[in-house]
């Protein structure tokens, strides 16, 4: 069996690619950038434009399972048109492989698709489940709620669906640690705003290694993708410092200048999701990162 992943080359992607090839899983990838296209038995390459409808239908061949990480990076400043862009290519993404998958023969079975923990309100003591009926109502509980609606569509197709709500996740090739890493290195690393919101992590090897415990094991429904415990910006930027031998001194950065400077889209720093691994976990998942210093230490050292 081949799994056809979208998103294959971004951050997420390339560990779950990484981590089939060690596996012997061979992959088929979709992507937008025709220079990226290769074709070898254990990686092969299509192309595809969601916004434009078009897509190499040859990618479900030998296709037994789908892994949806295709979106732009809500790591942009929030202007109308980037918002709409960031909402629309999660959307068309999935609308596209539906389309697809309706329309042809394939031998799909499941599809997990990637969605976020920013569904949840933020809260310092609101542990967050997957039953939550609590959302958000802001601008990334929106494009959660509607990247996993659309995701949900494909039980009408009479596949395995399951979403996995992404926490934030730690790689030292990209991601949140090289930008706290960033002002650490120089002594000039300081928490965000009150240091207290929760951040709810995950090494970014036990994330792929989750979306293919889920294959492996035809799970469906939601599934927080975070570590078992939790912690605070202010914990995390200690870490960092802590892993770099480096010294926190400067007094914590106002929530005031960064919303001053980052506007609505401070609350992805400022914003606390406290949220709950144990669902994955009594699906028998194991982690091998459970706390956050082996984890940075890891990744970092």
């Amino acid at each position: 069996m081949r799994i056809l992943i979208t998103g294959a080359t971004g951050l997420v992607g390339s560990e779950i690619t990484r981590l089939c090839h060690e596996q012997g899983i061979n992959i088929n990838f979709l992507t937008t950038s025709k220079g990226k296209i290769e074709k070898n038995e254990t990686f092969r390459g299509y192309y595809w434009n969601p916004s434009t409808g078009e897509i190499d239908v040859r990618c479900l061949e030998g296709v037994g399972a789908i892994i949806n990480l295709a979106g732009a990076s809500v790591f942009q400043p929030w202007t109308a048109s980037n918002k709409k862009k960031i909402l629309k290519s999660r959307i068309d993404s999935l609308n596209l492989l539906h389309r697809t998958l309706k329309s042809n023969p394939h031998q799909v079975g499941q599809l997990v698709s990637a969605s976020a923990i920013g569904i949840y309100p933020s809260s310092r003591s609101k542990m967050y489940e997957e039953d939550s009926t609590q959302l958000a109502n802001d601008f990334l509980g929106e494009v959660s709620q509607k990247w996993e609606a659309a995701a949900d569509k494909f039980n009408d197709l009479k596949l395995r669906v399951a979403k996995v709500r992404i926490g934030i996740v730690l790689s030292a090739e990209g991601g949140a640690l090289p930008q706290i890493m960033k002002p650490v290195k120089y002594n000039l690393g300081a928490p965000l705003g009150s240091g207290k919101q929760w951040q709810s992590w995950i090494h970014i090897h036990d994330l792929a290694r989750m979306f293919l415990y889920i294959i492996s094991n035809g799970l469906t429904g939601v599934f927080n993708g975070v570590a078992p415990n939790p912690a605070t910006n202010e914990e995390l930027t200690k870490e960092v410092a802590h892993a770099l031998d480096k010294k926190l001194w400067l007094p914590k950065v106002p929530g005031a200048a960064l919303k001053l400077v980052m506007g609505e889209m401070s609350g992805v720093v400022l914003g606390s999701q406290l949220v709950s691994s144990s669902k994955i976990q009594q699906e028998g998942f194991s982690f091998n990162f459970v706390n956050l210093r082996p984890a940075v230490k890891d990744l970092l050292t």
